[in-house]
């Protein structure tokens, strides 16, 4: 499964392991059961799901493939129930690729963490003048490497819009802490772009465990119109 995210990004699924009969298996080797047929099974998984008890969720893991402008990156990993490994600016030139909006933002008069979109004054003027700080970055940043200067230092020059690649594994405990977070409409835009990918992977790859998070785990559910 392969998502297209903002204008040059993209979200893949490399890997997938366990299921939601994968949890049920977890939850109930403690008493040397297995599976009981799928209306028990998803009933336990609600069970497990209201009562907090997580650890069997652990045992389905999803390996994905991110590419996106650094700024999410630098959130993305602010989750660290996860492993990562990221594109290094020292041992590999940075491609000429930086994300640009489709629309600028304001700040939000209701919530200073918000932004939103609205009418903005010569937008096209402001978003000419980023697309140019990006270009001249880019080419000091070359003009850096020509002349010998170390990949680590050349970086420096690089601007937050600059997009970068990592590895994320995940179980799906963490995934679902991470969905809650970012998929609220007071995460950053551009991120919760990315939320929304994940979970149509999510919903496909385990639907009982889905359907318990949506109905046990969101309370507020105005914040979160992409769980139908």
């Amino acid at each position: 499964m392969e998502f297209k995210v903002l204008d040059k990004g993209f979200l893949r699924l490399v890997e997938f392991m366990g299921g939601d009969k994968a949890v049920v298996q977890a939850a109930r080797v403690s008493h040397g059961k297995g599976l009981k047929g799928e209306e028990k099974d998803r009933n336990l998984i609600f069970y497990l799901m209201e009562h907090e008890h997580m650890t069997p969720f652990e045992h389905s893991v999803f390996k994905f493939h991110v590419k996106c402008p650094i700024f999410v990156a630098r959130q993305w990993f602010r989750h660290r129930w996860g492993s990562f490994n990221e594109i290094s600016g020292r041992y590999t030139k940075y491609p000429d690729e930086f994300y640009m909006p489709s629309k600028l933002r304001v700040q939000s008069k209701k919530d200073k963490q918000m932004s939103e979109f609205a009418d903005v004054k010569e937008e096209k003027i402001l978003l000419e003048k980023i697309k140019k700080i990006q270009e001249e970055s880019f080419r000091v940043y070359k003009e850096l490497l020509e002349k010998g200067i170390a990949r680590e230092i050349a970086r420096i020059v690089c601007p937050m819009s600059t997009y970068t690649q990592f590895y994320w594994t995940v179980n799906a405990r963490s995934l679902m802490n991470f969905l809650k977070l970012r998929l609220d409409i007071h995460a950053q835009f551009e991120i919760r772009e990315y939320a929304k990918c994940i979970l149509k992977v999510f919903k496909k790859k385990m639907p009982w465990t889905y359907d318990a998070f949506k109905k046990l785990c969101i309370s507020n559910k105005q914040n979160y119109p992409e769980l139908d």
